[in-house]
């Protein structure tokens, strides 16, 4: 018999998404600034001890929404990385090119980047310098999408590790601070990622 459907739980979840959900508009649209707990309450309408059961704070918010960003563009990583199953540098340019050109478009990356005004910059901290949940996850997950996709034997895990995380510490850098064209950015990556898997060690 299959379990009965759990009411309360699937309306924390509702609430929990509406929650981040509104939180983002909000960035979006005024900036991060702009966010505080009390207007939560207020637009998602719920009182704010209901709020704080699911979010402490505003920096516990920044990291879901944030979060569920970045699993948006691992999705599309390892679409490109499927798309080129034979040729793990081919692979890793197109989901280089997608990840830049889709940052250059995302509405959430343009508002914490822009830094409205003094409180934006508090979203920065989360998206550029912490481990988590962009630095740690990316390459953990993108480490991991490599070895299933493409197997690599011939590499060991270490090699593969520092390989994915140059990878994407140049590919955040020029994601998080652009100075030229996507086109030249994406080239400057594959040269640095052909040469690394060509210069590995014979074993």
């Amino acid at each position: 018999m299959a379990a009965a459907p759990n009411f309360q739980s699937d309306m924390r979840k509702l609430l929990r998404e509406r929650i981040i959900d509104t939180g983002r508009r909000i960035v979006v649209a005024e900036g991060w600034g702009a966010v505080n707990m009390s207007r939560l309450a207020k637009e998602v309408g719920v009182s704010r001890p209901v709020l704080y059961k699911e979010f402490a704070n505003k920096h516990e918010l920044a990291e879901v929404v944030i979060s569920q960003e970045v699993d948006t563009f691992l999705a599309g990583i390892a679409e490109c990385l499927a798309a080129q199953p034979g040729d793990v540098v081919l692979g890793i340019r197109a989901a280089v090119e997608f990840t830049l050109r889709t940052g250059a478009d995302n509405t959430l990356l343009k508002a914490a980047l822009a830094g409205r005004t003094a409180p934006d910059t508090a979203l920065l901290p989360v998206l550029m310098t912490e481990t988590e949940p962009v630095l740690g996850r990316a390459i953990t997950a993108v480490t991991l999408m490599i070895r299933g996709q493409y197997t690599l034997a011939e590499v060991g895990d270490d090699e593969l590790a520092a390989i994915t995380e140059t990878l994407v510490r140049l590919a955040l850098s020029h994601l998080f601070q652009p100075t030229g064209p996507i086109d030249r950015a994406v080239g400057q990556i594959h040269t640095v990622v052909a040469g690394a898997f060509a210069n590995l060690p014979a074993r």
